[in-house]
């Protein structure tokens, strides 16, 4: 069966997570360098164990994001935290394989996260966070117009040192005159 797509892209779609791509997904969180990004490295994840996730992420704002060309799986992304009261939630995302990062696959995650986020749930700010370490993640969500509003100083241990995680945050106005 193929994906039921959510929201569409010009090189991507978001759709909903399978069950069937738990070893996926397993494979890509028991890689260092995928997983340290996300600051869970330590963390161990078992194919049962995500089919479980997937399973209580249906009916939620969490989407699997599909290359269109050739509807191949590449990464993960959501809206998390969503408060309707006070118009403000939490997305995140990670690309799996590193054959498709630096392609701006992000930067179309993010905005159709965003559009959805801003148009559709009418929120009206939308934070992540991410290490210091990530440059290139940081690029990507400053590209899309998040800007720094803080940081939890050395908190995340990752290659022999200790890392900020910055947070970073658009507003709905922001995002909707720089589209």
């Amino acid at each position: 069966m193929g994906y039921i797509k959510k929201l569409e892209g010009k090189h991507l779609y978001l759709a909903v997570p399978k069950v069937e791509d738990a070893a996926t997904y397993v494979k890509w969180l028991s890689d260092f360098e995928t997983t340290d990004g996300l600051g869970n490295s330590a963390m161990i994840m078992t194919v049962e164990a995500e089919e479980a996730w997937i399973q209580s992420m249906q009916g939620k704002t969490q989407f699997a994001i599909i290359r269109k060309e050739d509807d191949t799986l590449i990464g993960n992304c959501g809206i998390q935290e969503i408060n309707q009261i006070r118009q403000c939630a939490e997305v995140g995302l990670f690309i799996g394989e590193e054959e498709n990062r630096g392609k701006g696959y992000g930067q179309e995650v993010l905005r159709l996260l965003l559009d959805f986020a801003f148009e559709t749930l009418n929120l009206h700010n939308v934070m992540l966070r991410v290490f210091a370490f990530n440059e290139r993640a940081i690029h990507t969500y400053q590209k899309v117009g998040f800007r720094e509003f803080g940081r939890r100083r050395e908190s995340y241990y990752a290659k022999g040192r200790f890392w900020d995680e910055i947070h970073m945050d658009i507003l709905k106005e922001e995002y909707l005159a720089d589209r």
